[in-house]
């Protein structure tokens, strides 16, 4: 899943638990897949700014 699609989906998500109208269960089932896009957009994040990072300091690491 590309970094735009879980974004997208992390925003169902949140839309989906403002709503108010989800069952217990369902709530905390979408929150817990909502934590993890969030940390896979994260580190996806954390990896594009290392290799920014190494392009403006003229490191020829980048794949």
């Amino acid at each position: 899943m590309s970094f735009e699609d879980k974004m997208k989906k992390l925003e169902e998500i949140v839309t989906s638990l403002e709503s108010g109208n989800l069952t217990l269960d369902k709530a905390v089932e979408m929150y817990s897949e909502g934590m993890k896009l969030s940390l896979d957009c994260k580190t996806e994040l954390e990896n594009a700014k290392l290799k920014i990072t190494s392009v403006k300091s003229g490191g020829n690491d980048v794949d």
